[in-house]
């Protein structure tokens, strides 16, 4: 299978910049990927697509504010963007200009109360960068730090907490799962008083979910590592979810590639957290998840192959190029689709 199979057009105009005032006002697509049928409506009414007895699964990751602006001593503008904690203050980042972060530069953030060290530069470019502060860490990367956005939106964020889910916990995402951006609190009560169950996983998203396939073949390219959690209380939840004979409806392709990852030989759950490299494209053999809510996805990209693998790879073409007629909304603060 060629990557160039999974490519679509899309006017430029239909990426979204920023996110709807309303959360759940957003668009929703819906699709029977058996009868190949499409459906359009509002995310709000997600409700009315859940049944009793289905299980909700949401990735609880919190994105770091993990793009810091600071200043070198000669007064120079530099961007850092921490990608991996190494532990004892050293971390793995981007860093721009490349060519003035050396080997033993030094920058400042904030009014100094941030202060970091390039301590050696890696064979792909990225920088092993050490901090130096008081106090705690995280706290002052809330106080200083800005989100990460995706390089295809090119408008300030005014409230950060908007790339943040609202049941977001864990922190240690360099990008959000974006499919679960459309919830409310409000939405989400409604989804539970009618019997749908919810249940949580962790996976920690890297940039390397963004990394554009360059391989001709599909099946040549190679994903990047991530960290997902599954705990005790979720696996308990989604057995018994599948001994009822309920549904399970992942929310965005980090809980679908967590699920897949971590599910037993025989579909059950259990505790578990490991690296996952897992990835999905057309062929492959779903064990664990029965339906998927999840935006928009940049041609030829894993996620679209994902998407494709679970709904075919025609009918989503198909699903997409109707959405790009009516103008929805595409990307990380688009709108969404449901197959099932």
């Amino acid at each position: 299978m060629k990557t160039k199979d999974f490519w679509y057009d899309l006017p430029p105009e239909l990426i979204a910049q920023t996110p709807l005032p309303q959360r759940d006002a957003s668009r929703l697509l819906v699709m029977n990927r058996r009868t190949g049928e499409i459906t359009h409506k509002h995310f709000s009414d997600i409700v009315d697509e859940l049944h009793p007895g289905d299980c909700l699964v949401m990735n609880d990751s919190r994105v770091l504010p993990a793009r810091l602006l600071g200043r070198r001593p000669t007064g120079g503008a530099v961007e850092i963007l921490l990608l991996r904690d190494l532990g004892e203050n050293r971390w793995e980042c981007l860093c721009k200009p490349g060519r003035k972060m050396q080997e033993g530069s030094t920058v400042e953030f904030g009014n100094g109360e941030l202060r970091a060290r390039v301590e050696r530069v890696c064979e792909d470019g990225n920088r092993i960068v050490e901090f130096i502060y008081e106090g705690i860490f995280l706290e002052i990367l809330e106080r200083l730090g800005k989100m990460p956005l995706p390089p295809y939106i090119k408008a300030e964020l005014d409230d950060q907490e908007r790339y943040q889910t609202v049941y977001s916990r864990k922190l240690g995402s360099a990008a959000a799962p974006t499919a679960g951006l459309h919830f409310t609190e409000q939405l989400l009560d409604a989804i539970r008083a009618k019997g749908i169950k919810t249940a949580f996983v962790t996976l920690h998203v890297g940039l390397g979910t963004f990394r554009p396939v360059k391989t001709e073949e599909v099946s040549e390219h190679q994903m990047h590592a991530e960290l997902c959690m599954l705990s005790q209380e979720s696996a308990s939840i989604l057995n018994e979810v599948r001994r009822s004979g309920g549904r399970i409806v992942c929310v965005g392709t980090t809980s679908c590639r967590t699920l897949e990852s971590l599910v037993q030989p025989d579909g059950s759950f259990a505790a578990a957290s490991r690296w996952t490299d897992i990835f999905i494209y057309p062929g492959y053999e779903f064990r664990a998840m029965d339906a998927l809510i999840t935006n928009f996805h940049l041609p030829e990209s894993t996620l679209l192959m994902l998407v494709s693998a679970f709904a075919g790879r025609e009918q989503v073409l198909a699903a997409y190029r109707e959405a790009v007629a009516l103008r929805y909304r595409f990307f990380s603060f688009g709108d969404a689709c449901l197959f099932y």
